[in-house]
């Protein structure tokens, strides 16, 4: 092999790395439930909560300032939704309450996630190991972040659908890197919304 080929062949090869860790670092966990009593084939409109359109809680320390948080991407959290409602087919409501009103969570936790030495091996191994006292030997604290999305019945007063988005916070992103992301979150969730 020729010393240019072993370079594109190199370059390749990091180019697919790069690909692989930036796929699975998007991911986002999604869960959704509705009511199966409730037809949504009844809903043409939608509004925001009258209070406010939602809430931001933050639990990893005793400087977070969830206040903050809103702010910066309160707005495009928002518009996001709005977005997505308008493409599934449903009109917002302004004046009126709309057929269900919305509201979302966005909730920053932190995490660990932690190895021991020996972890991995059997109670009683069948080979001789020397006994040794476990130690950590791999500790990560993880940021997670997670969007809840709550449609409510304006004519049954409750949640007939919840979506929830799980993932990794990025802390190396900016923040128009992290609005980008909102809306490819919030399309992921609101594609989930019954449409019967």
């Amino acid at each position: 092999m020729t010393p240019s080929l072993r370079a594109a062949a190199a370059l390749s090869a990091i180019a697919i790395v790069v690909l692989v860790s930036s796929t699975s670092a998007a991911k986002v966990d999604v869960k959704s439930d509705r009511d199966k009593q409730f037809d949504f084939s009844k809903v043409k409109t939608w509004a925001w909560d009258p209070k406010e359109p939602g809430k931001v809680i933050m639990a990893r320390s005793s400087q977070d300032n969830p206040a903050d948080v809103q702010r910066r991407f309160g707005q495009s959290i928002v518009d996001a939704i709005a977005n997505e409602f308008t493409q599934r087919g449903l009109t917002a409501a302004a004046p009126s309450p709309g057929d269900i009103r919305v509201y979302y969570y966005l909730v920053v936790t932190v995490g660990f996630d932690t190895q021991t030495m020996g972890q991995f091996l059997p109670p009683l191994p069948e080979w001789s190991v020397v006994p040794f006292t476990p130690q950590t030997t791999s500790f990560d604290i993880v940021q997670h972040g997670a969007l809840v999305i709550d449609a409510v019945s304006t004519q049954l007063d409750r949640v007939v659908w919840r979506v929830i988005g799980r993932t990794e916070l990025d802390t190396e992103r900016t923040d128009d890197q992290r609005r980008a992301r909102i809306k490819t979150v919030v399309h992921e969730l609101v594609k989930r919304f019954p449409k019967k």
